[in-house]
């Protein structure tokens, strides 16, 4: 009986996978493969070569990184992405009752969250446009745009940044008594709070197309890649977050660090001053790993300077390989942890 039982799960989960793992495996390989040879071969003429090759060479590396992470734990990069994906309902039932019970209580409720982004806007834009007259330093570099378009440009992202991988952080200590439930799935209590820092985003990119309106930048069709860059943005702090969040649990101090690391890494941003300003292409260059660098000069390019994402070829593959490589390790350290989870709390 005991043979039996396992032969008929073995048929149901066979009939419940879109591809045989062996297949999945082959495919990801190919695409990996196929990435590579469009990286290596993409040339850029205006790039420093140097600049270029590190490129290159980083990106190749990254990208037979994630193939061998993939192949070696294919088993466990899919069982979360499996179970999201079975409680998308619930996820989307508990974002919602995360983002109200927030503010609830407090006699303005929800007009607390937009009050400090905007009085913070507001205080950059006296210091450094005012005050310190960043605005000839940006035309220098050859941005013509008002300053407080280009800061509310590069704020936006970043305060969605910053309030998702904090509440992401701290999901599993704040739902400590639903991490204790041995029939709870624990796996989506991350994302859950992710999708709650979503919906006060959407207000503030509501807030950046006003802005853009005001000054005379109209939507265009470039303005569609605020839908894709918000999704970028989506996917790399949820990956952020399944690592820190199994992490927090043993080492308590982690929620310390990050806030001091995300301090170091507004400034680290070309959010008040543009990359531009840097002497060297190896300056540039370095800079540029910062992923938030492609979503700040993303959601730029989609309000006023009507550049496609595929025209930063580089900049986007670099991209998507570190967010992949990253939710790889970050949803197969989440596993091995979470069986620890309830035993700590």
């Amino acid at each position: 009986m005991s043979a039996d039982n396992t032969v008929i799960k073995d048929k149901v989960k066979k009939k419940h996978s879109i591809f045989p793992k062996p297949a999945a495996i082959a495919i990801f390989w190919g695409l990996g493969l196929i990435l590579g040879i469009v990286l290596i071969m993409h040339h850029n003429p205006l790039a420093d070569q140097a600049t270029e090759n590190m490129k290159k060479i980083s990106g190749c590396v990254l990208i037979v990184f994630t193939c061998i992470i993939f192949a070696l734990f294919y088993d466990g990069l899919t069982t979360i992405p499996k179970e999201l994906f079975q409680s998308r309902k619930l996820i989307w039932k508990l974002a919602k009752n995360d983002f109200k019970k927030r503010y609830a209580g407090s006699y303005l409720g929800v007009v607390w969250a937009m009050a400090q982004p905007i009085v913070t806007v507001i205080m950059y834009w006296i210091v450094f446009d005012r005050v310190f007259d960043t605005r000839s330093q940006l035309v220098a570099g050859g941005i013509q745009v008002p300053y407080v378009l280009y800061l509310t440009a590069g704020l936006v992202p970043w305060f969605y940044f910053t309030e998702a991988i904090t509440q992401g952080t701290m999901a599993l200590l704040e739902y400590n008594y639903l991490v204790k439930k041995v029939v709870f799935n624990i796996s989506i209590l991350p994302i859950i709070k992710v999708i709650a820092a979503t919906f006060i985003h959407v207000f503030f990119v509501c807030i950046l197309l006003i802005v853009a309106i005001l000054y005379g930048y109209h939507p265009t069709i470039y303005t569609i890649q605020i839908f894709y860059y918000s999704f970028c943005l989506f996917l790399l702090v949820l990956a952020m977050s399944y690592f820190t969040s199994a992490l927090v649990v043993f080492i308590r101090d982690l929620q310390q660090i990050i806030n001091i690391a995300l301090q170091i890494g507004m400034w680290a941003t070309p959010i008040l001053w543009d990359i531009s300003m840097l002497k060297t292409d190896s300056m540039k260059a370095l800079f540029k790993l910062n992923p938030m660098v492609y979503i700040v000069n993303g959601y730029r390019s989609a309000i006023y300077e009507e550049i496609w994402f595929f025209e930063h070829f580089y900049s986007s593959t670099y991209f998507w390989i570190f967010t992949i490589s990253l939710f790889c390790v970050g949803t197969l350290i989440f596993k091995k942890l979470r069986v620890h989870f309830a035993d700590v709390m």
